[in-house]
């Protein structure tokens, strides 16, 4: 991979962590949790949705790949053959 795109993919997954660090952080604070117990809830949180999303992604692409086995033509890759 080249230089600039892993550059690219670090920042933009970098972004995704702080965002939804951030994002939990809020939840936690608005739900009145304050002190150590933020800190707690707050990686509970992250981590989860990190997990989460860790395993998602793979099973998105399982189910299009499935919808897709069974709704579209078989055979793609195949030549039609005609009879002489």
């Amino acid at each position: 991979m080249k230089r600039d795109m892993k550059k690219i993919l670090t920042i933009l997954s970098l972004t995704l962590v702080l965002s939804i660090v951030m994002g939990s952080l809020g939840v936690a604070y608005a739900g009145g949790i304050r002190g150590i117990g933020l800190l707690g809830v707050w990686f509970f949180l992250t981590f989860g949705i990190i997990v989460v999303l860790a395993q998602l992604i793979p099973a998105g692409i399982l189910l299009s790949s499935l919808i897709r086995s069974t709704v579209g033509p078989h055979r793609k890759a195949e030549a039609p053959v005609g009879a002489a």
